[in-house]
C-alpha cells in the first residue's frame, strides 16, 4: 500500500511543492507558496485575491481558492463559483499547453455561466461579470479552436465588472 500525506482528518493530501502552473515538483524543491486547504474566505475578498493569482499569472492557486469558495459557499451559488474554478483552471491547462484539457473545462464554465441567471433586476452577485467572463472564455475557445497561440496577457480573465 501506497503511504499518502493526509490531513487531521485522514483525508488524501498532497504536500509537494507545486510549480507556478500547479504541477507537483520533487519533494523538498522550492515551489510557490500553496493555497491553504482550509481556505474559506467571504465572496469579496475570494474575488479579490483570485483576481489578484490571476494577474500574477498564477492561474492554478485562482482555481484553488475559486474551488474553496465553491465548497463552502451557499449551496445556491455552487454552480457560479465551480463555474469560476473552471474557468480558472482552463486557463491553467492553456499555460500548460493543454489545448484539450483547457477546451473541456472552458466549455463547462460557459456552460454553468450560462446557466446561473441574475436576479430579477439582471444583477449578478458580488459584482461578477458573467457576460464578460463568457466572452473571454468564447475568445479563448475560438483561438484553441483555430490552433492560434494565446498570449500570457489574453490569460488573465477579469472576475468582476
Amino acid at each position: 500500500m501506497v503511504d499518502r500525506d493526509r490531513d487531521d482528518a485522514g483525508r488524501a493530501r498532497n504536500s509537494r511543492p507545486r510549480d507556478r502552473l500547479g504541477r507537483p515538483l520533487p519533494p523538498g524543491s522550492a515551489g510557490v507558496a500553496r493555497i491553504p486547504d482550509d481556505l474559506d474566505l467571504p465572496p469579496q475578498q475570494t474575488l479579490t485575491f483570485a483576481q489578484q493569482l490571476l494577474d500574477d499569472g498564477l492561474a492554478f492557486n485562482a482555481h484553488e481558492v475559486l474551488e474553496a469558495a465553491w465548497k463552502n459557499g451557499p449551496f445556491a451559488e455552487r454552480m457560479l463559483w465551480q463555474a469560476l474554478a473552471q474557468l480558472a483552471v482552463g486557463v491553467t491547462h492553456i499555460q500548460r499547453g493543454n489545448p484539450t484539457g483547457a477546451r473541456t473545462l472552458l466549455t463547462r464554465a460557459v456552460t454553468r455561466l450560462r446557466t446561473f441567471q441574475p436576479d430579477e433586476d439582471g444583477v449578478m452577485p458580488y459584482g461578477i461579470d458573467r457576460t464578460g467572463l463568457i466572452a473571454h472564455a468564447e475568445t479563448l475557445l475560438a483561438a484553441l479552436d483555430a490552433e492560434t497561440p494565446i498570449p500570457a496577457a489574453e490569460l488573465t480573465p477579469r472576475l468582476r465588472g
